[in-house]
């Protein structure tokens, strides 16, 4: 069984929620094809966090013009020998390998992602609800005397600010605290971290740490909290609302 095949509910679920559990519902019964930003994103992570299995899903994509009847059956051909891996341009590649040695170059970075366990799933049953849940950590690592979930990003900017607004618009304060939660159930009794790497994807592939604080992972564990439950209310009543009614005020 592969990870989507896990009967559990992730935190890319619960994001959705969060519009409302219409929207929650609409993306579970109609799932999107990639776009070449999670498929690129996608293969970053691999290469990244399990170089050694890297080839075991992608494969180089031939150059040529698809555009073309000889290119058209030249990739026809390709696409049948891949044997269901995901194709990958030598364009891409080669920035993957530049990212690589970008964060090969950062000691933090290097430390937080090139150590300790990857891509383990963690499946556990919610306290409250009885919900199942799960969740993927990039990895599980110690760093001075410390064990922390490391979750890598890659991003269009790292400048001031601009990674906080990501944090807000792609829901990491939620994963930040449903990680934590999830992964503290399930394997630790401690004292548990949590970090980000994040990595630009154009030159110079500049990459930097965020080291979250225990507030910023308490805010994620009580929207984690608030989410599941509407889950798992929706999912009793069998009742899936849209948004709800709003009053409009003038301006004071």
């Amino acid at each position: 069984m592969t990870y989507d095949q896990i009967p559990a509910v992730r935190r890319s679920d619960l994001w959705e929620i969060r519009k409302s559990p219409a929207h929650y519902l609409y993306a579970v019964t109609h799932p999107k094809e990639p776009t070449p930003a999670l498929l690129f994103g996608t293969a970053a992570h691999k290469y990244i966090l399990e170089p050694d299995d890297f080839w075991n899903v992608f494969i180089l994509a031939p150059d040529v013009d698809r555009r073309t009847k000889a290119g058209k059956e030249t990739w026809a051909l390709f696409l049948e020998e891949a044997e269901g891996k995901t194709a990958i341009s030598e364009s891409d590649l080669q920035t993957i390998k530049e990212m690589d040695m970008a964060i090969m170059n950062n000691p933090t970075a290097k430390a937080l992602l090139k150590t300790g366990i990857h891509e383990t799933p963690i499946e556990w049953k919610d306290s409250r609800t009885g919900e199942e849940c799960k969740c993927r950590p990039d990895c599980i690592t110690d760093y001075k005397e410390r064990r922390y979930i490391v979750d890598y990003k890659t991003t269009t900017s790292c400048e001031d600010g601009a990674f906080e607004r990501s944090c807000r618009k792609y829901g990491y304060k939620l994963q930040a605290g449903m990680y934590t939660e999830g992964v503290f159930n399930k394997l630790l009794n401690g004292d548990l971290g949590f970090a980000f790497v994040a990595q630009e994807k154009t030159p110079p592939y500049a990459v930097r740490v965020y080291f979250c604080d225990d507030g910023f992972i308490e805010e994620g564990t009580d929207l984690f909290r608030e989410l599941i439950e509407i889950y798992h209310n929706c999912k009793e009543s069998g009742e899936w609302p849209g948004y709800e009614d709003k009053e409009l005020y003038g301006d004071e």
